[in-house]
């Protein structure tokens, strides 16, 4: 971990954690304080909403999801976003029967909606915004396959990019990209920020996805609540 890689608007620091650590963060949430993921799959992607609709007001989106919790926060997103009226598209970088568990039903949820999902990229429309919610913290080695394609494809448009918890392609412990990466305007990172993001070009904004402060005492993390009475704020690198 870092004490003091990230600081808020008003100067307070905030602990960044490797990709270890949030892990072992959502472990003990889930198991020894009954936060469930599906709850914070929900904050995520609420709050995720929250920041496209800051981006554009109008649409179209486009919200690239993979089958783990980052790809179920982007689903997330884009059913908050559909209630809005905003347009929106969903691909997914696997077919849909190989989504399992809460991720698998967040889809479902969307499938009964009728909103529009593909694994084919290549004939949706150029969005106003891209989501990229294809690889989190979770990321062990370079893009390959539909993941890379999507990267590419993002890339290569005029859209604004924006990255769930950590940029695709990104390791999130050391900043390292050993492959193709997404390059976002604006990261949502959640709960802690992570090391990685330190070399992160864009805004960076940290999202509350309602961890329990006990979750960090138990595992002698550092914590300071940062939000006070907002549910995301912007936070700035102290070095580069």
């Amino acid at each position: 971990m870092d004490l003091d890689a990230f600081r808020t608007a008003t100067g307070h620091n905030v602990t960044a954690v490797t990709a270890e650590e949030m892990r072992d963060v959502d472990r003990v949430a889930v198991e020894e304080y009954g936060l469930s993921l599906l709850q914070m799959m929900e904050q995520a992607g609420r709050g995720l909403a929250c920041e496209v609709l800051d981006l554009s007001r109008d649409g179209p989106v486009v919200v690239l999801a993979g089958g783990g919790g980052n790809g179920g926060g982007g689903l997330a997103c884009a059913r908050h976003l559909a209630n809005r009226e905003i347009p929106v598209t969903v691909v997914l970088d696997r077919q849909p029967t190989e989504l399992t568990g809460v991720v698998a039903s967040q889809y479902e949820l969307l499938d009964r909606m009728g909103i529009s999902i593909r694994t084919d990229v290549s004939t949706v429309e150029i969005p106003a915004v891209v989501v990229d919610a294809l690889v989190g913290y979770g990321l062990q080695e370079p893009l390959r396959g539909p993941p890379r394609e999507l990267v590419w494809w993002a890339e290569n448009t005029e859209a604004k990019i924006l990255s769930l918890d950590v940029p695709s392609g990104i390791d999130a412990t050391t900043g390292g990209a050993s492959g193709d990466t997404i390059h976002p305007i604006r990261t949502f990172t959640l709960a802690l920020p992570k090391t990685g993001l330190l070399e992160t070009a864009g805004k960076l904004i940290l999202g509350d996805i309602s961890v329990p402060a006990a979750v960090y005492e138990t595992l002698e993390i550092p914590y300071t609540p940062p939000f006070d009475h907002k549910f995301a704020i912007r936070i700035d690198a102290t070095r580069s």
